[in-house]
């Protein structure tokens, strides 16, 4: 069984920035990907890698300030955030899975249902 345990939240201002990650139990699935959900919303694909290729898939949302990189030396999953807004507020979790999707160009889409193995959030909050 996967397990993926998020750490890195934290309270920071606008404009500033987080590394977010992810320690995960076993370094061979296929998909990874970050979520979020703020209070009142569902959740929001934020970015995915496809661990075989490298390739990664962004959220419009975050396109350019966000970037997702898997530390296969160290069983981590990271997701650096510059430019850090209020709307950013959210629980952020971390996903995997062994299957992919590749028919649309994206093996990795940003599609919660894509994703079994879940883990526990952690809390990003930031301030104007």
């Amino acid at each position: 069984q996967v397990q993926l345990v998020e750490s890195g939240g934290d309270s920071v201002q606008t404009g500033g920035s987080l590394n977010l990650t992810c320690a995960v139990s076993n370094y061979d699935t296929r998909c990874m990907a970050w979520f979020r959900q703020a209070p009142g919303k569902g959740r929001e694909g934020i970015a995915s890698v496809y661990t075989y290729t490298g390739a990664t898939s962004y959220a419009d949302s975050v396109k350019g300030r966000v970037t997702i990189v898997r530390d296969y030396e160290k069983n981590k999953l990271l997701l650096r955030m510059n430019d850090l807004k209020p709307d950013d507020t959210a629980n952020y979790y971390c996903a995997a899975d062994y299957r992919t999707n590749c028919r649309t160009g994206i093996c990795c889409p940003l599609t919660g249902n894509l994703y079994k193995f879940w883990g526990q959030g952690t809390q990003v909050t930031v301030s104007s």
